[in-house]
């Protein structure tokens, strides 16, 4: 299978201005499964441009109109989950279980985008006398997000759909070596209703990169990567004035206490660190046991952890561990394990065997190692490796492995295993990272909680984070609107009224006030009862909640009137009643009438014959 991956700008499939392409790798055998363009600042700006004229019709329409389309994007990216998790394990490499989760954390993702409508509602509130203070979310306009090759479903989807559903338009640049999983996406989101424009995507390397950032049309940038190229983008766009967040690397730290569970703690610590090959900033990092160094519980956990990740197998089938993304990758991770002999540590479990075993299929295999390191200033305990290795550190106390922990550059995650809730609750609070587990060796918060590293360190540069209630507030801007109408003339009756109090409160008589104003008229008629009911529910709903009131007053009291001075020849619930008229909220038809309701209301109170 070859596939020729172009640009998508503003509903079609483009070729590159430079008409120049660059091969897409299979990273379990390094053979060429298709090509990529390669754009320049010319194939930027006729998307961005392409984005910024959809925005104008696409912001205009209501949030429940955009999660409409996304609702159905969801439902088609469930019934393609296969055929995306494929083309994730074909130009990845990781096996197709994890693939499949790869597109079920994304969608999760999409289902939230869905819950906007309710989500992004404004606050209202009268802050003083006839001054009132409100607030929307207006979208930013064209946003361009930039991601990598890891998660080549799972981490557009933490963008792509907030960004869309709050109103914006976007420009992606997927990684050049995944991008053919976003081919599909596009597909679906075609199939979905998107128009044309909303999304476009530019393919490439640095200069597509460059170009997305300098564009004056772009108003924000969200950037996944390494943290030297994170803190680059950060920095550029703060310099144009440009939101920007970008989320860099990570050194994730796991603390194991005597009192842990040894065998659901080492599965766990398996999983996190040789998942996905390791390639993911969550993946388990440094291994800190506490206590002595061969005490019978700490030796046993770590024994245990050697002899799982002893058992598993290369490949792409479900429980197997995949292949690293290229031969750059491979060759730091074994640089990393070479370091580490020459410093003196323990290579544990040396996964360098499969980069041996496996080299017939060309691929770039290495297996899940395990250092356990004599000096905790070892590279490898260190420096992000992207990979399938574990450094282990004995530590003597709990306020060692706290030292560690926060001498890290990096703030992602960190998380303690232990079975004593003050135990956990001592670490939770004296970590320093922005995600933490207890028992969990992959702490990913799950929306509407944000992801996100900690801000001040390399895992993340930039403002606020990237997905979540984080993610709403990063792609819109809040208006605030204060509004202040002038006092209206209240009619003389009305001033006598408040004078002897409230009516609604039963301030006065309203048998004899009522009689006072609606006694002494003309008969009136079935029909100019319902004329008058009409007349007055017409003013409460078209006026200001203080002009309204005299009008909803002038209501009761007619009703109280009759149903007190009348025989009731039958009672009905009247739909247009505002709840707020409480008792009075009933239509009612008295048996015979000894006034006029429409001239009281026109003539003898004085009122207007039309709502202010």
């Amino acid at each position: 299978m070859t596939s020729t991956v172009n640009n998508y700008i503003n509903g079609r499939h483009v070729p590159p201005s430079t008409n120049q392409y660059l091969d897409i790798l299979n990273p379990s055998t390094n053979q060429p499964i298709g090509k990529v363009a390669l754009s320049t600042c010319i194939d930027v700006n006729s998307a961005v441009q392409a984005a910024h004229t959809a925005f104008s019709t696409w912001s205009t329409l209501t949030v429940k109109s955009r999660a409409a389309i996304m609702l159905k994007l969801h439902s088609l990216i469930q019934q393609n989950a296969e055929q995306l998790a494929e083309l994730i394990v074909l130009e990845n490499g990781k096996n197709m279980t994890e693939a499949l989760a790869d597109v079920a954390k994304g969608n999760e993702t999409v289902e939230y985008a869905c819950s906007l409508p309710q989500l992004m509602q404004g606050k209202i509130d009268r802050v003083s006398g006839s001054v009132t203070c409100r607030d929307r979310r207006d979208a930013l306009g064209v946003v361009v997000s930039i991601v990598p090759f890891n998660f080549p479903f799972m981490v557009p989807m933490w963008t792509v759909p907030i960004a869309l559903v709050t109103g914006n338009t976007m420009v992606l640049k997927p990684s050049e070596k995944v991008p053919l999983t976003m081919c599909k996406v596009l597909e679906l989101m075609e199939e979905a209703g998107f128009p044309s424009g909303v999304v476009n995507v530019v393919q490439g390397t640095k200069d597509a990169v460059e170009g997305l950032i300098d564009h004056e049309l772009v108003k924000a940038v969200t950037f996944v990567g390494s943290s030297p190229i994170a803190k680059i983008v950060s920095e550029r766009c703060h310099l144009l004035n440009k939101r920007c967040t970008a989320l860099g690397g990570a050194k994730n730290h796991l603390v194991a206490l005597p009192d842990c569970d040894v065998e659901g703690t080492a599965s766990d610590v398996v999983v996190s660190y040789a998942g996905c090959a390791g390639q993911r900033c969550m993946a388990a990092s440094v291994l800190l046991i506490v206590g002595p160094r061969d005490g019978e519980r700490q030796q046993l956990l770590l024994n245990t952890v050697v002899e799982k990740a002893a058992k598993l197998k290369a490949g792409t089938d479900a429980g197997k561990v995949g292949a690293v993304i290229d031969e750059t990758s491979l060759n730091k991770i074994l640089g990393y394990i070479e370091q580490s002999e020459k410093e003196g540590s323990e290579i544990l479990l040396d996964g360098r065997s499969w980069t041996a075993d496996m080299k017939s299929t060309g691929g770039n295999w290495i297996g899940p190692t395990i250092i356990l390191h004599k000096n905790k200033t070892d590279k490898a305990m260190n420096e992000e490796i992207f990979g399938p290795v574990l450094s282990v550190y004995h530590v003597a106390s709990w306020y060692e492995a706290i030292e560690i922990e926060n001498s890290s550059p990096f703030g992602n995650a960190a998380a303690i295993y232990t079975n004593n809730g003050g135990h956990a609750e001592w670490f939770v609070s004296r970590f320093r990272a922005s995600m933490l587990g207890v028992n969990i060796g992959i702490p990913v918060p799950r929306e509407p909680f944000s992801f996100g590293g900690l801000y001040g360190t390399r895992s993340k540069y930039g403002d606020m984070d990237i997905t979540g209630d984080g993610a709403i507030e990063f792609f819109t801007n809040r208006i605030k609107i204060t509004s202040k109408w002038p006092t209206p003339t209240v009619p003389e009756y009305v001033v006598g009224m408040e004078q002897q109090g409230s009516v609604m409160n039963g301030g006065i008589d309203h048998a004899n006030f009522a009689g006072r104003i609606f006694g002494g008229v003309e008969k009136n008629t079935r029909a100019k009862v319902r004329l008058i009911l009409k007349a007055t529910q017409a003013c409460i709903a078209s006026t200001s909640a203080v002009t309204r009131s005299p009008y909803h007053r002038l209501r009761r009291l007619y009703h109280h009137h009759h149903q007190r001075s009348h025989g009731i020849l039958g009672t009905r619930r009247c739909g247009r009643q505002c709840p707020s008229l409480g008792d009075c909220g009933w239509f009612t038809e008295a048996k015979h009438h000894e006034m006029d309701p429409v001239s009281v209301i026109l003539d003898t109170c004085n009122f207007p014959s039309e709502p202010p």
